[in-house]
């Protein structure tokens, strides 16, 4: 207990049931959820978060348990789309589903726990900042990573997300947390220092994301590029008695002229596994592709792979003819939905996944990696969930003109998840201050500029093209140059400091 907390507070806090505490601490972190898409209420969430904070400090035990509750409730609501890909085939999958959210939440909110358990042992909440943000960090990286509705994606409809362009999503982070204890401090202990402390950085994240903010370029002399989105649902995707029309719709969207007084598209891009075979047997499909682009025109498809019996979700590049001039492998799998791990463990219980489509899963690819499209410039090329994660784009060698990511967002449903992965392609543009170009087989597809605004979407649910200019790349940002190292030395030294502080106290 943080020996700032007035008696008082603590008096009051006596007079909770034991059993409503878990209670309010679930219904605060669906609470802070709210500042996901698509609800985009921040200004309602927030309080979420400084409630969780100002339940620990009048609580004096159950840290731990609040927090994995807070956790429970915030990726319950937030992370809801995750039951969507099951009931595709809902007769094979669909019992996984309820199991599948509740894991997820349970098991993402146990990162959390841990942090709240840190600030225990420490006995202070001001220990709690450091601790969750590292807990936060750490979501994206073990065991694969899965850094999903981030606790600083709460400001992405905000001005305040412009932050993530110096310090990244984990800095921005930790300043969240920053202010959300100072706020807890102030509403329960009343006392002046904190309350200041509060406004002055609210107002700091507020009023400098508005002074961070690019402006808006003039790109009538840039190259146009032209974004397909066929919306083929994902249980009609692959029959056969529609997946030809789904082709012919995309071929129909590339001839399309354009508007009068603009130019032919210099690039066109298809989304994720856009193409109803293996790329082997693709060369056909190709060349009316290429012949319905016209010359001047390279095509970016999505299409599966196979080599010496290993699968590959893949991206290429077309050339004339539909020659295949560039090739990427995705290299960041979706666990149970790309590939099983501990396959042989879950095929005795007959749990196959979402993987099994592809006879156990998908092989990974080397890497991240830079497309060179001539006078377009150089794409880190991102399919699907790889736009989740900042250091996969990040780790790309060299500096890139433009993020390219296909996806195939049919699986997220029609509610939450299109919109969430939506919002962290938009953070991924303002982190790296490259221009982002989204094809979606249903949605959204967008082209979106080095500060994070969308200057045009193709709507979820719908079938069509959008054409626009290329945006240019704006300056490398202090975040592209040096990653996540600065935030974790500095969440080491306060956690270091924190743990120090807890030793000199017990001498």
């Amino acid at each position: 207990m943080s020996d700032t907390t007035p008696p008082a507070a603590r008096v009051r806090a006596a007079h909770l049931p034991q059993w409503s505490r878990l209670p309010l601490a679930i219904a605060a972190g669906g609470i802070f959820a709210l500042g996901q898409a698509p609800y985009d209420l921040w200004m309602l969430a927030f309080p979420g978060l400084v409630a969780v904070f100002a339940l620990i400090r009048i609580m004096p035990h159950g840290w731990i348990g609040a927090g994995w509750a807070f956790g429970l409730g915030y990726f319950g609501l937030g992370l809801g789309w995750i039951v969507e890909p099951f009931q595709v085939d809902a007769a094979t999958t669909g019992w996984m589903a309820p199991f599948a959210l509740f894991g997820i939440a349970a098991g993402l909110a146990l990162f959390w726990a841990l942090a709240f358990w840190g600030a225990a042992q420490v006995g202070r909440v001001w220990a709690l900042v450091p601790f969750w943000a590292a807990a936060e960090l750490a979501r994206a990286y073990v065991l694969t990573g899965f850094p999903w509705a981030h606790v600083a994606y709460l400001w992405a409809p905000s001005p305040a997300i412009q932050w993530v362009s110096l310090f990244g999503p984990h800095g921005l982070g930790l300043l969240t947390l920053t202010l959300a204890a100072l706020c807890a401090q102030a509403v329960v202990t009343r006392r002046v220092l904190p309350m200041t402390g509060a406004v002055a950085l609210g107002a700091l994240l507020l009023a400098g994301g508005h002074w961070l903010t690019p402006p808006p370029q003039d790109n009538s002399a840039r190259p146009w590029v032209r974004l397909v989105q066929p919306n083929a649902p994902q249980e009609e995707k692959w029959d056969r008695d529609k997946a030809r029309m789904f082709f012919e719709r995309q071929v129909d969207f590339t001839a399309a002229p354009p508007t009068a007084g603009r130019p032919v598209p210099a690039m066109t891009i298809w989304p994720e596994t856009a193409l109803p075979m293996l790329l082997a047997h693709a060369d056909e499909a190709l060349a009316v592709v290429s012949d319905a682009a016209g010359p001047a025109t390279q095509v970016v498809v999505g299409v599966q792979r196979e080599d010496n019996g290993a699968y590959f979700n893949s991206l290429v590049v077309t050339g004339a003819d539909g020659a295949v001039t560039q090739l990427y492998d995705k290299h960041h799998l979706v666990p149970f939905g790309e590939y099983m791990p501990w396959a042989s463990l879950f095929a005795r219980f007959n749990i196959l996944g979402l993987a099994a489509r592809a006879d156990g899963g998908f092989a990974a690819g080397p890497g991240p990696v830079l497309l060179d499209l001539g006078p377009l410039g150089r794409a880190v090329p991102l399919i699907c969930y790889e736009a989740v994660f900042p250091q996969d784009v990040h780790g790309v060698p060299g500096r890139a003109d433009m993020l390219l990511q296909i996806t195939n967002d049919a699986w997220f449903g029609d509610w939450s998840g299109p919109y969430q992965h939506l919002a962290q392609a938009r953070i991924r543009a303002i982190e790296q201050g490259l221009p982002m170009l989204r094809a979606a087989n249903t949605g959204v597809s967008a082209v979106i500029d080095g500060a994070g605004r969308t200057l045009g979407q193709i709507p979820l649910g719908q079938a069509g093209y959008l054409d626009l200019p290329l945006p240019a790349a704006l300056a490398p940002t202090l975040y592209s140059r040096l990653g996540d190292l600065p935030v974790l030395i500095l969440l080491l030294v306060l956690s270091g400091g924190a743990l120090a502080g807890r030793r000199r106290n017990s001498d």
